[in-house]
């Protein structure tokens, strides 16, 4: 009898990137479809994007900035969902938005706390981390908004997110979302189904 070994798939990702709304959006129906793990990585893209002085939406460059909103919504609605763009960005509470997530995945309400600060901000306009927005959005977790984010600021935290950051240039992750599959990386939403496929081949 052959036994069934569950694929586990390293998702490395950044709130605050733009492309990662319609992973997180889709990412626990597409785990079911396909039978694999997600394991979530929160990880400070924009200070890898700093070092490679990477500009993701340049100002001088509005058909570009254009396509991209666009191209978001579009490939929303092509899943099933929607997107309304232009939103917040670049957001102003970064750091703690990860922070946050962080601490969320070693309490249990991380993804959910992920998709719902994505939802809000693609679909309201909401911007992660920041007020009303932080508040609403524990009151919805049914957490203590004052205790996680003193939590989220503490050394433990911090160093937990230096070190997802320093794995991600280990692995060579320029961008987010990134799925790393042994030394394979899949960079943007729409290899995750390539990350899966190559994960059940070669794993």
């Amino acid at each position: 009898m052959y036994s069934f070994k569950m694929s586990n798939i390293d998702f490395y990702f950044s709130i605050g990137s733009t492309y990662t709304y319609l992973t997180v959006t889709r990412i626990l129906n597409v785990e079911k479809k396909h039978g694999v793990k997600f394991n979530w990585k929160p990880f400070s893209v924009r200070a890898i994007m700093k070092e490679m002085n990477n500009i993701p939406f340049p100002k001088d460059k509005k058909n570009k900035v254009d396509y991209m909103w666009r191209d978001i919504e579009r490939r929303a609605e092509g899943y099933g969902f929607f997107a309304k763009t232009p939103v917040p960005y670049p957001l102003t509470e970064f750091d703690l938005a990860n922070r946050l997530a962080i601490l969320g995945m070693k309490e249990g309400w991380g993804i959910d706390y992920v998709r719902l600060t994505y939802k809000r901000w693609f679909q309201e306009g909401k911007e992660p981390a920041t007020e009303p927005n932080i508040s609403e959005i524990c009151a919805e977790l049914k957490i203590d908004k004052d205790s996680v984010i003193s939590k989220a600021n503490e050394d433990d935290i911090g160093k937990e997110y230096e070190s997802n950051t320093n794995s991600a240039r280990d692995h060579k992750i320029f961008g987010s979302p990134s799925f790393i599959v042994g030394s394979e990386i899949f960079w943007g939403d729409d290899r995750m189904e390539d990350a899966i496929t190559w994960s059940k081949k070669n794993g």
